[in-house]
Parts: structure tokens; sequence; C-alpha cells
């Protein structure tokens, strides 16, 4: 992360970490963010449409010729359900309370929840995909993005976020899969299609899921027990940390700080008898063992070249426990709680082109304490040799500590969930598109049983049904190996597959799309063209090859193996001009791979090896990234990598663990 002005706008929002928005009681009749001007409405279903107003107020919905009436309940919620509708519009949506509320520009059509990681974050602009004037202006297409949010307990508003009709001007900061998508089902079924576009980079899975769905794992249950235990949410906590505060930070916070006392936040401190530290590091590794209380760390910084911004930003991340900050002796943040990410902007008005002075007072309560994080992502300011100096130590066991609002955006368990997809239910959807795995790598085999587990989850928090739900498989990463090894990436898309055991599921591949020194491939045309045909197939009834072939079955004749294949559509072809197949590996007893010869024969792959004349397994794809591949079918869709074996996978037995330090 760049530490001045220039970062990127992800950097940014973690500003705003605990900036919660509730819902308040209001005399005037109210929606959610969802419902503005330019929604789309999920056509041929029975539509949701929910606010608040006055306790016992009545409310009246209209639009195209109906009108139906409710009743705000005794907390001042409202809901109910607008009857099927075919395509179509524009229509205005009256509200129509104490006061009215009239939504314009409103369509009837398909809406789409699309969510993950960062690629289905990265944008047009992102990929450097410029928008298309003669393609992009599309007025039927509209884009909802969620502005991301967290909580311990389900959020009933989004943070932000707002309907926008697709142009050449609004495109380019909306999520590339998720916009190509789109572009592709409008084209398909000329209809308006609506994208809700939910994720956030770098996130695991457990952060997407409930903590009702993370119940039934045991190596959730410590976490999910500290959430449910506290019953409240974030901006609770923070009103009990600031009255805990009111006596807690004389009494104990900064009771005998010497570096309190003596101002050593200024920049005249005499900081010769200061020892060293390399950051990011905890202090116990460092050499201060059993050390709990305040270290104060101080380093002095360089403006970047060029540096003219109003404002600055230095991100320190992730500190155990607590810390505040200082430049230039003027305070610039201060946060609690370990997980939580410091990211503190200020106004460059208080420092000079070079020699300007950091000083954080690091405080920590029990365990390992220090500025750990490993995300500076090589920010020169920050990592390196710190001065550093105890302040006051403490016994953990004895000094009162504040229940805190404490979880990281990326990894604790169900907070994206409750923060930015609990509020977008129970919108109608058509269904959902998934982008997600790259955090999860470590833990592949774990992700079988997560992924299966957060898709029923989210349709039974839904109440539609069974709703359609297509994952994208994650492409081909890092350098190809010379010989056939074990792969983390594909027991992570052996464990995608796991969630072809739902119905209306599909998997849309893109193996075959990836770039060797790119977690970011940019060919995002084909991921939302494949993610579209899988979404005429399994939402919309469509005959069609929807799916490169799939592994059904393998056949032993004598040094051969023989796989058949499901979703073959018009046959099996090679992209090879001389009909070789790579990308294949053959086993023994002794499970060692090799590289393996095969060919088609007919609507089959024959494979073999010289070097193992009693095989008995067949791995294909099987790597981070298995290079270039040649098995697709007549229809231009690879197959799916696959494996014959049931072997354990590396990473059996990796679960999540919960950890004061961060995960």
């Amino acid at each position: 992360m760049s530490i001045h002005t220039g970062i990127k706008y992800r950097a940014i929002l973690f500003l705003s970490l605990f900036l919660t928005i509730g819902v308040e009681t209001k005399a005037n009749v109210t929606l959610p963010k969802l419902f503005s001007d330019h929604v789309v409405l999920q056509r041929e279903v029975e539509v949701p449409v929910w606010g608040w107003a006055t306790p016992g107020e009545k409310v009246t919905v209209r639009i195209g010729g109906q009108s139906v009436k409710t009743k705000a309940d005794a907390n001042g919620n409202w809901k109910l359900r607008l009857a099927p509708q075919a395509a179509g519009g524009p229509f205005e949506l009256t509200v129509i309370g104490k006061d009215t509320v009239i939504l314009h520009d409103v369509l009837i059509g398909e809406v789409w929840l699309c969510a993950g990681q960062s690629n289905m974050q990265w944008t047009l602009q992102d990929f450097g995909i410029k928008a298309d004037s003669l393609r992009d202006n599309l007025p039927d297409v509209r884009l909802f993005g969620v502005y991301f949010d967290l909580d311990y307990l389900p959020k009933k508003e989004v943070k932000n976020g707002w309907w926008q009709v697709a142009s050449s001007a609004s495109v380019g900061g909306f999520s590339a899969t998720a916009y190509l998508f789109g572009r592709y089902l409008h084209e398909q079924l000329k209809v308006p299609i609506g994208l809700i576009s939910s994720n956030l980079g770098a996130t695991s899975i457990e952060t997407w899921m409930s903590a009702g769905a993370l119940k039934q794992f045991p190596q959730f249950h410590e976490v999910v027990s500290q959430i449910e235990s506290s019953g409240k949410n974030f901006e609770q906590l923070n009103a009990d940390l600031v009255k805990f505060r009111q006596t807690w930070d004389s009494a104990y916070y900064f009771k005998n700080d010497p570096g309190i006392a003596q101002n050593w936040q200024d920049t005249s401190t005499d900081v010769s008898d200061w020892k060293e530290i390399e950051i990011p590091n905890l202090w116990e590794d460092a050499g201060l063992v059993n050390y709990d209380g305040s270290v104060w760390l101080r380093r002095e910084f360089d403006l970047p070249a060029g540096f003219k911004g109003e404002d600055f930003n230095i991100a320190l991340n992730q500190i155990d426990d607590y810390d505040i900050a200082w430049v230039n002796g003027v305070k610039i943040g201060e946060s609690f709680g370990c997980r939580n990410w410091r990211n503190y902007f200020f106004k460059a008005n208080i420092l000079k082109p070079k020699g300007n002075v950091l000083v954080v007072r690091v405080f920590d309560v029990g365990r390992k304490g220090g500025m750990y994080t490993n995300a500076f992502w090589g920010n020169p300011i920050l990592v390196g040799k710190w001065k550093y100096k105890p302040g006051v130590q403490i016994d953990p066991a004895t000094f009162p500590t504040p229940v805190i609002a404490n979880g990281s955006f990326f990894t604790h368990p169900a907070l994206l969930y409750n923060g930015s997809i609990a509020p977008l239910q129970p919108f109608a959807i058509r269904g959902a598109i998934w982008y997600q795995g790259e955090s999860n790598v470590a833990h592949s085999d774990e992700y079988a049983t997560l992924l299966p587990a957060m898709i029923k989850d989210w349709r039974q928090q839904w109440g539609q049904g069974d709703f359609p739900f297509l994952v994208v498989q994650l492409a081909n990463y890092y350098p190809e190996q010379a010989e056939p090894n074990e792969s983390e990436w594909a027991e992570l898309r052996s464990s995608q597959m796991s969630a072809l055991s739902l119905s209306n599921t599909a998997i849309a591949t893109a193996v075959d799309l990836g770039e060797a020194d790119n977690i970011h491939p940019k060919n995002k045309l084909d991921v939302g063209i494949r993610l579209g045909l899988a979404a005429r197939k399994i939402a919309y009834g469509e005959d069609l090859v929807y799916s490169g072939p799939i592994f059904q079955s393998m056949q032993l004749e004598g040094d051969k193996i023989i796989i058949s294949f499901s979703s073959t559509g018009s046959g099996l072809s090679s992209k090879d001009k001389y009909g070789y197949l790579r990308g294949f590996a053959i086993a023994g007893s002794d499970k060692k791979f090799h590289w393996a010869r095969a060919f088609i024969e007919g609507n089959s792959v024959v494979v073999y090896s010289p070097d193992v004349t009693q095989p008995v397994a067949v791995r294909y794809a099987w790597a981070d990234n298995p290079g270039h591949l040649d098995l697709y079918n007549v229809e231009g869709l690879p197959a799916l990598p696959f494996r014959t074996d049931h072997w354990p996978f590396s990473t059996a037995g990796k679960v999540f663990m919960y950890d004061e330090n961060g995960f």
C-alpha cells in the first residue's frame, strides 16, 4: 500500500472501518439504499419492498397499476411484497406514508448479485479495459456498487451505494467481471439487467459466511461464540468504549507511563538510549520477552519525491493491541484491537520535505505485541529499523480491558457477511455469481465444505429457494512447474467443484485464462461470457452447451487409463494443430506422477506413459499453473481440471485457526 494520497481507493475506504450507519426510526417513510432511482426489480417473482416509518404508520407502495398496503410494526419496520411483473419499464415506484417517496426510472428485469474477492472487485479501469461508447451506453443495464462494511451483527442497511445507468462514463469504476457478465446477458436476453456488486479483495470465504452457517464447523466455535456472547454491534461497542475510557485512561491505560509524562512523541525527545527493532515484528520475537504494556516506537521519513497533496496517509495496518500515532508531535490517529486496520489521514501541512518523525505508542495486554502485520506491502517509510523504548509494563492478568469491536476486513468470520451481504436480503434476485478462493488456497481441503455451506445459507437467508449460484474456478497462476507435484491451487479448484453437489449451480473455469505473473488476469471478457453461458442454462433453461468437459469416470486398460467426460457438447477437440493433449499426468500405486501422453478417442481420452506400466490414477491440469492446455469441446470451452484418485490433499487437516495476533 502506498503511503501517500495516490493510493488506490480501497485503502481510503479503510479509514471508515467502524463508522456504522444505523437505521433509526424516523417520522418520514424511508427505504433502503437498494431502492433508489434507476433500480431494477426482479421480473416474474414476488418482489419484497421494505423500509422504516413511524410505528403503526400505514404504508402504500404503487407501481405499474398495482397498489399494496401494509403498516409499520412497533419498531417502525415495514415490509410488503409486490406481485410478479413482466420485464419492462421505466416505471415510477411510489411509497406513501405520512409523506411520499417516488423512485423514478424503475425497470423490471433480471437482477444478479456479484460477490467475491479482488478478481470480482477489480474494475474495468483497474484492468485497463477502456469503455466502448458503442457497446457500454446501455440504459437498460443498471449497476449498484456496495460500499463494503462489516459488523458483529447483521446490519439492516448497506453503508453506501446507489444505482447507476450503465454508460461509458459509469462502467469504468464497476466490477469488470460483473459488468461483462451483465452486458453479455443483456445482449442475449434483451431485458433489463441489474447488477449488485458486493466484494472486497484479499478476503477469505469465512468472512462472507454468517455466524449461523459457521456454527457447524468446530474450527469456528471460539470466534463465533465470542461474537454471540457480546450481543452488540460495532456501534454499541464503540459507544461502550468511549464511556469505559472516561476513567480507564488515567487509572490504567496511561498510568505511570514515562513516555506520556515526558512527551516522547515530541521531535525533541532524546532517543540516544533507545534500541533498534526491525518492523514489521512482534517485540517478543525481537528480544523483548514476556513484556506487556506500552512500547514507544520512532522512525524518521522523508516525503515522497514530487509530493504536493493537501492530505497525507500513513497506513499502519494491524497492531497488537492498541496504538496512538503522532507525526512531528501532532496526533494523527488512535485505534484499539489487534485485528483492526489503522489507516490514518492528516493534513500535509505538518510535514517537512525531509526528517519527519513518526512515533507510535503500542500497548499490548496479553501474549505477543507489536507492529506485526505483513501487509505493509513494501512501504519504504514503514518497513525497516525503528527506534524503540519500553514505557510502562503491566500485568495482563490484573489489567482491565474493554470489549472492543475488533475484526479484520479480510479473514474474520462472518463480519463481511453481516455488513455487506445481510443488508441486501431479501432484495429479489435471480441468482449470484461468485469469484473467490485465492485467499483460501492454504486451506483448500477445508474449502470443499465451506463453499456448499455458504451457498445453502445464503439461499436460506434470502428465502427465494435454491436460486442459481455460479462459481468462477480459479485461473492459472505462478510459473509452470517442471514436474508434476502437489498444488494448493489445484486443490482449491477441486474443492470449488463441491458446489456442483447442490442444485442450480455451475462452474465457469478460468484455468486457461490466467497469467503466470499476475493474480489478477486481464481477460475478464471470457470469464463474463462463460458465466453468462452458465446462467442461460441454469437460470433460464436454454438448451446449450455451457461448460467444458467434466471428468465422469475412468477405466483401466492394461498400461492405459481411459477417461470419460460429461459436457462434451458436439465432441472433444484439441487446440493443438497436431492433436496433442498437454496437462495430463499419470501415476502407479507408488503415487508418483509422471507427465503422460494423451489422445482423443471418440468422446474419451486415452492416457499413458512409458514410465508407468501399471497406472492407477490420472490428473489433469493439476498445478498452480498447468500451462498451455489443449483439451476443449467443439464449442470452445476448456476441460475442467480433475483427478481420479482420492489420495489426501496436501492441505488436508489445515483449517481456519483463531489467533489473537491476526490470521
